[in-house]
């Protein structure tokens, strides 16, 4: 079975490395550093013990980031190497952590590359976010006596059909798991139906509820607020993708006429993105002030464009409501707790298939509305402007909701402390 998912894996190679040459086309950074795609990372020599934790891209390294920093305090005799497969997930840990901790991209799935990988690294431990499933490497793992831990692990009802279709592959690969703490009740149960074995599978809740507060860059958010005029009312798209920009521009012209004061901080997903989201907003004849170059908003901007990386939690910070993008589109939304965690009321599109769990409980609080093109975002925005008591309740009901779901870090580490060496329990 997994030599001929390796022999398939080997022939849609070719294909593979023209997707990162075509990813590349947009972000450069795709191009660098392509030996550590075939596991020719540096050593890590044997003087540390090293744990590795894989996080694909940002909102995963986002959620590793509270983890990693309790091991390190915790274990400061290991080492920590951290992979990724999109370089924005690896800037992400660099600003997270700097040099404290190693970075590289995760290997390829291929046979060789994954017995240089792990020969260079010779972790002790590797903790894998959510849910990438890689039959070889868990199997090179297991062979090494590396336990395999896949944290804040989930499963879409979409991600259940795909996986589905190979599911006695995915069965071999999950029975290489040595433990699997699953967010919630529902991803533990499809993560039972693909063939984990049940007596490996925990539910810790979901990472992502104990977001690490930065009272720092709250002050700031508020301080670029201030600046910007304390009264004018102030709304946030973020994470938005191709397609997206369009309706929320649509949305905010509409919103514009009814309150001309407005300002829309358009906060796009991927910095690929930027310089064309810059020319949307300008060629729709939108006034546009840009982060990245220093410029800030004045009474006659339309548009704050947040053209910069790792300041998310400052534009949320500076913003009265919070769009959450990749909902308008078929993306399936991004993370909504992080507004949450602010006290902001929650708009989102209905394409949430990737926060189905999490969007539920947030509607069902009250601190979230879902819109369902340009003018239902529009028309909502205006309301809970000119509502503020309504806009601060349903921005309270989301932050009780973060508060009572949060301590799924420490229900992680006692699950982890077996393999800690018992010190992070």
């Amino acid at each position: 079975m997994r030599a001929v998912y390796s022999l398939a894996f080997r022939c849609l190679l070719p294909l593979a490395l023209a997707y990162l040459l075509l990813l590349g086309r947009r972000d450069r950074r795709y191009w660098r550093d392509w030996k550590e795609r075939f596991g020719r990372v540096e050593p890590t020599g044997h003087r540390r013990r090293t744990i590795w934790v894989h996080a694909v891209s940002v909102g995963e390294v986002m959620a590793a980031t509270p983890l990693i920093r309790r091991i390190m305090a915790e274990r400061p005799e290991s080492g920590v190497v951290v992979t990724t497969f999109t370089p924005t997930g690896r800037e992400r840990a660099r600003a997270a952590f700097g040099d404290s901790v190693r970075h590289c991209y995760v290997p390829l799935d291929l046979p060789g590359a994954v017995r240089r990988f792990l020969d260079r690294v010779d972790p002790e431990l590797a903790i894998v976010m959510e849910t990438e499933l890689w039959p070889n490497l868990f199997n090179q793992c297991r062979r090494r006596g590396i336990p395999v831990v896949l944290a804040n692990a989930r499963i879409s009802r979409r991600s259940l059909q795909a996986y589905r279709r190979l599911r006695r592959l995915v069965a071999w690969t999950l029975a290489r798991v040595t433990l699997a703490a699953a967010q919630s009740e529902a991803d533990a149960s499809r993560l039972d139906t693909l063939g984990m074995p049940r007596e490996r599978l925990r539910i810790t809740g979901n990472l992502k509820f104990d977001f690490p507060f930065d009272p720092s860059g709250r002050r700031q958010g508020l301080q670029w607020r201030a600046s910007w005029g304390p009264r004018r009312p102030v709304w946030i798209a973020a994470s938005t993708h191709e397609g997206e920009d369009e309706q929320v521009l649509r949305a905010h012209r509409a919103l514009r006429q009814r309150i001309p004061q407005a300002l829309l901080l358009l906060v796009p997903r991927h910095p690929h993105r930027f310089a064309a989201a810059g020319a949307l907003c300008t060629g729709q004849g939108f006034a546009v002030a840009r982060r990245s170059a220093g410029e800030t908003p004045g009474p006659h901007t339309d548009v704050f464009l947040g053209d910069t990386m790792g300041e998310l939690m400052l534009y949320y910070a500076a913003a009265d409501i919070a769009f959450v993008g990749g909902s308008l589109v078929r993306v399936g939304g991004h993370n909504l707790l992080e507004p949450a965690s602010l006290g902001l009321p929650l708009l989102t599109g209905p394409e949430l298939f990737n926060f189905a769990d999490i969007s539920a409980a947030l509607e069902e609080a009250g601190a979230l509305r879902v819109v369902r093109n340009a003018d239902e975002l529009a028309a909502t925005v205006a309301s809970l402007m000119g509502d503020p008591e309504r806009a601060h309740a349903m921005g309270e009901q989301g932050l009780d909701l973060v508060r009572r779901n949060g301590g799924v870090l420490d229900s992680l580490l006692r699950e982890l402390a077996p393999y800690l060496g018992g010190s992070a329990a």
